[in-house]
């Protein structure tokens, strides 16, 4: 996954596609993983993409998203 990829949230039929405009670290607890305590030093960065989806700009974990389109 690249700047540039046609994306979608992967897991959601009705998810728009976006355009990674940029490639980010950024932490992401995950409650199904870690619980509801949250303690922000037992985690570290993982990637995400800054997409733009209808207009607005939103940050994803790549985990979360399937390419549809390479450039």
């Amino acid at each position: 996954m690249k700047i540039g990829d046609l994306v979608k949230h992967r897991g959601l039929a009705w998810a728009r596609p976006g355009i990674i405009l940029d490639i980010i670290q950024k932490k992401c607890w995950r409650t199904d993983i870690h619980g509801k305590v949250i303690d922000w030093n037992k985690i570290d960065p993982e990637p995400h993409g800054v997409v733009l989806m209808k207009g607005n700009k939103l940050t994803i974990p790549l985990t979360e998203l399937e390419v549809v389109c390479e450039v």
